[in-house]
């Protein structure tokens, strides 16, 4: 399960994401810029930087365990790391 809470900080939103996996709850930070809303977000309201933001960690748990991932990234670091998030993500 991944839950998000997103907050704007000025232009940058702040997410906190917690995942829940076998009973394990492990936190994150993640940082949207208006650049990641502009490629990959469907809008810029709180609803869809959560929804992006989810739906991002759903692509990072299919592709490595929570324990793997980042504690504190900006969301275009995916990228970086997975160049198939891009055409993904836009699905």
């Amino acid at each position: 399960m991944v839950e998000v809470r997103a907050e704007r900080k000025g232009q940058l939103w702040t997410c906190t994401v917690i995942v829940l996996t076998e009973g394990r709850e492990s936190r994150y930070e993640v940082r949207v810029h208006p650049a990641d809303l502009a490629r990959w977000g469907s809008g810029d309201d709180q609803a869809a930087v959560e929804g992006l933001v989810a739906r991002s960690f759903d692509f990072l748990l299919q592709r490595e365990p929570a324990g793997s991932i980042l504690s504190s990234f900006d969301l275009a670091t995916i990228q970086r790391y997975f160049p198939e998030y891009d055409r993904e993500i836009r699905r």
